[in-house]
C-alpha cells in the first residue's frame, strides 16, 4: 500500500515549458546540504570489516542506516520546500498524485553499506507532476555531489556532465541489475534473458546494485547504457533525470517515453539507444 505525506498544491509560482519553477534553482543548496548532513551520519556508520551473520542481522542494519540518514533528511528538506509531499516507502512503483512530492533514497545501495562496501550514496529528487524537475545525488567517501534540474544541465560539482559519444554498441558499456530483494520470478527471467542478449552485442556489461551509481555513470560518459526492469521510483527518479540533462535519452526498452507507469527503464548516450533498444525488444 503507498504512503505518501499530502502536498499542497501551489499555482501561484511561474512555470516555463520545460516544467522548471523560478524559484528550483534557490532550492538547490538546501538539498545539497541536506545529503551532506546525512552522508555525514552513514559515514560514521560505515565499516569495512564483516560483522553480519544472518538475513536478520542484515535487514536490522539496513534498517538503523534509513533511519538514522532520514533523520538528517526529512525536516530541512520539509523546511526547503514546505508545500512538498513526502514519499515514505523508498520502494514506491508507479503514478504519484498531483504536486510537488520529495523523492528520496536515505542510502541508495544500502545492502553494500551494511556489507563493507563502498557503492552507496545519498539522493533527494524534487518530482513534479510526476516529472522530476531537481536532483542531488551525494556520494560521501568520494566526496562527489552530482545534481540537476530540468532544463538546466546535469553537473558533477563546477562540471557540466556530458553523455557517451559512441554510436556502435560493440564498442559500449552497459549495465543492468535488480531493483530489490526478492523481485518475482518473471523479472528474474527478463533480467538473465537481457543479459544474454547484450552480452552477445556490447563490449563489457555490469550488473550491479544500486541504479543511481549506475546511472550517474551514464550522465558523465563512463558507461554507454542501462536499463532496469523495475519502477522502483527511489532508484530511477534521481537518474533519469541527470542522464536527460546530459543529453542522454530516457525511455522503456522499446523506446517509448518513460513516466512512472512504464513497465520497464533504459538510459543511454543518444548514439546508442536505438541499437539498445533493438537488443532489448527479443526480450519477452
Amino acid at each position: 500500500m503507498s504512503t505518501h505525506s499530502e502536498p499542497m498544491t501551489d499555482h501561484s509560482m511561474r512555470r516555463d515549458q520545460s516544467g522548471a519553477r523560478a524559484d528550483d534553482e534557490a532550492l538547490l543548496p538546501a538539498v545539497v546540504a541536506a545529503l551532506s548532513a546525512a552522508g555525514e551520519r552513514l559515514v560514521a556508520r560505515f565499516s569495512t570489516a564483516p560483522r553480519l551473520a544472518s538475513r536478520e542481522e542484515v535487514f536490522a542494519a539496513l534498517g538503523d542506516n534509513d533511519a538514522a540518514s532520514l533523520d538528517a533528511l526529512r525536516e530541512p528538506l520539509a523546511r526547503a520546500r514546505p508545500g512538498a509531499g513526502w514519499v515514505e516507502d523508498e520502494l514506491e512503483r508507479g503514478p504519484l498524485p498531483p504536486g510537488e512530492w520529495w523523492v528520496t533514497d536515505a542510502v541508495e545501495g544500502n545492502v553494500n553499506h551494511v556489507h563493507g562496501m563502498t557503492d552507496w550514496c545519498v539522493t533527494a529528487t524534487l518530482v513534479r507532476d510526476n516529472e522530476p524537475v531537481l536532483t542531488a545525488v551525494h556520494l560521501p567517501l568520494r566526496g562527489e555531489t552530482y545534481t540537476a534540474r530540468k532544463g538546466a544541465g546535469a553537473t558533477l560539482g563546477a562540471r557540466r556532465l556530458r553523455a557517451s559519444a559512441k554510436t556502435a554498441l560493440d564498442a559500449a558499456f552497459v549495465g543492468t541489475g535488480q531493483a530489490m530483494p526478492g523481485e518475482d520470478p518473471e523479472t528474474h527471467r527478463r533480467i538473465g534473458q537481457s543479459v544474454a542478449a547484450m552480452l552477445g552485442s556490447a563490449l563489457v556489461l555490469r550488473v550491479s546494485v544500486p541504479a543511481t551509481l549506475q546511472l550517474v555513470e551514464v550522465a558523465a560518459g563512463r558507461m554507454d547504457v542501462f536499463w532496469q526492469y523495475s519502477q522502483v521510483l527511489s532508484g530511477l527518479v534521481a537518474g533519469a533525470l541527470l542522464v536527460a540533462e546530459a543529453g542522454g535519452a530516457v525511455t522503456d526498452t522499446r523506446g517509448n517515453r518513460w513516466s512512472p507507469t512504464s513497465e520497464d527503464f533504459l538510459a543511454a548516450a543518444p548514439g546508442l539507444h536505438a541499437g539498445a533498444v533493438a537488443v532489448l525488444s527479443t526480450v519477452r
